[in-house]
């Protein structure tokens, strides 16, 4: 069998969540926050197949009405404490029983509610060069980093104040999106795969990780509808 075309989308959607009691289905403009990324991943040029793992009945029902496949995840990889990386590894093993992989792997978090496949296609494109197994999303970070005890990061606060604009240009990883070498993940075993570059990305959007974030991301949502 020949390999698929196009990059496999992986989408790891958990049914538990400490923070935000089944985050994974929350709606954000009325679009369950899997469905939104199941819908970025199939707004891109680069991906040919959509994959959600999950554990949850109600998050694999509402992936398939939106044409994803669904690998079920155990239970061994579905707490709090499973990475990742076990649930898109775990996948691909399964996958790899039914056919051929796709040379390349995005995997998109649900966290992201406002990714888009543009996006997702930046993303992508730096895997080109041959030297390169991983590539991420970051968007540009402007500001003054601290440690707790004092020490600056990224200036040294026992120097003369520098301009913001003078900083050594920082970038914040976003969570939103990973692409990799399918051989060079399974061989690591981890999203940065070595050699890896970021990708730089603007207006990414923010991220859900508590229920002010949720209700950050509805807000904009629903002005972006108006």
């Amino acid at each position: 069998m020949a390999v698929p075309r196009g990059a496999l989308a992986l989408i790891p959607a958990r049914g538990g969540s400490k923070g935000i009691p089944g985050k994974n289905l929350q709606k954000v403009g009325g679009v369950p926050l899997v469905c939104r990324s199941i819908r970025a991943a199939q707004a891109s040029h680069g991906v040919g197949r959509v994959v959600v793992s999950t554990d949850n009945d109600a998050i694999a029902a509402a992936a398939e009405v939106e044409g994803a496949g669904v690998i079920r995840r155990p239970a061994a990889i579905a707490g709090d404490t499973a990475s990742s990386e076990s649930a898109l590894l775990h996948a691909l093993d399964v996958l790899e029983q039914e056919g051929p992989l796709e040379t390349e792997l995005v995997f998109l978090q649900c966290t992201s509610p406002f990714t888009t496949g543009a996006q997702i296609d930046a993303v992508l494109t730096a895997l080109s060069p041959e030297r390169c197994n991983s590539s991420f999303a970051v968007t540009p970070w402007h500001g003054f980093l601290w440690r707790v005890d004092g020490r600056g990061i990224n200036h040294d606060p026992e120097q003369p104040r520098q301009r913001r604009q003078d900083l050594e240009p920082a970038f914040l990883e976003t969570g939103a999106i990973y692409a990799m070498r399918v051989a060079a993940f399974r061989r690591c075993g981890s999203r940065f795969c070595r050699p890896s570059i970021p990708v730089v990305l603007e207006q990414m959007g923010p991220e859900i990780d508590t229920p002010d974030d949720l209700a950050l991301c509805r807000s904009i949502a629903e002005h972006k509808a108006e």
